[in-house]
């Protein structure tokens, strides 16, 4: 869409800018970009088919949602949570999602159980077939339709936000083995969800992130620049 004037709104430039925004969010959610990789505008300008300009644009957004780090000298970089940001992280989703569950057992309906239900068979069929991506994307799902009954679309965005910077936490402490939560887990909250049993709900909701963070390894991961070309190969001129 075009103003009066004929020139382009920031509505329409940043629906070009979307595509690249939404590859990059969801390989490095999906750990196909690990913290510490660097992010070169003129590397990423030549997979995408767009200028630097527009990369730039599209890595300051990235690092407004705290995804990347952006500085002078070091350039672009995927996150890489501290040890302390990484345990505030997780003790924050569960103070909000554990808090919420009054209001998702309220609206709670049959086919919310039955979509949380499919969920966790996707996500355990990812598992069998190996599929680490599918079954990060699966296991934060879980969460945010879990949350989203509640019909609270604010503290959902949030969630939704929290679970992108869980995935990095994961990716940078995480076991090698490691991909998104236990699917038992799941089924547990699911069995809970069914019965509205809210205290014993919540006190499963809490031992679920207690038990992500005992599991993971406080090492930090090195710096690499990852091969740009087959991740997007898709991509390029998609912006255009």
């Amino acid at each position: 869409m075009k103003s009066e004037t004929g020139q382009k709104t920031a509505a329409d430039l940043n629906d070009r800018d979307e595509p690249i925004y939404q590859a990059l969010l969801n390989a490095i959610v999906e750990h196909q970009l690990p913290p510490g990789s660097k992010l070169p505008e003129e590397a990423l300008s030549e997979v995408f088919g767009v200028s630097r300009t527009g990369i730039r644009k599209v890595l300051q957004r990235l690092a407004a949602v705290q995804m990347i780090t952006l500085s002078p000298r070091r350039g672009a970089q995927v996150a890489t949570p501290g040890v302390e940001e990484a345990r505030d992280i997780f003790a924050t989703r569960s103070l909000l999602e554990c808090a919420n569950l009054p209001g998702v057992l309220t609206h709670l309906q049959p086919p919310h159980l039955a979509a949380l239900s499919t969920l966790i068979d996707e996500e355990q069929q990812a598992h069998e077939q190996h599929d680490g991506a599918a079954a990060i994307r699966l296991s934060a799902a879980f969460h945010i339709q879990l949350q989203a009954i509640s019909g609270n679309q604010v503290l959902t965005d949030m969630v939704t936000r929290l679970t992108q910077r869980s995935s990095l936490v994961i990716a940078a402490y995480g076991a090698p083995w490691q991909r998104g939560c236990r699917c038992d887990h799941h089924d547990r909250l699911v069995a809970l969800l069914r019965q509205k049993d809210l205290p014993a709900l919540t006190h499963a909701l809490q031992h679920h992130f207690e038990h992500i963070v005992t599991s993971l390894h406080f090492e930090r991961s090195g710096e690499t620049l990852p091969d740009f070309s087959r991740l997007f190969s898709g991509h390029k001129g998609a912006a255009s």
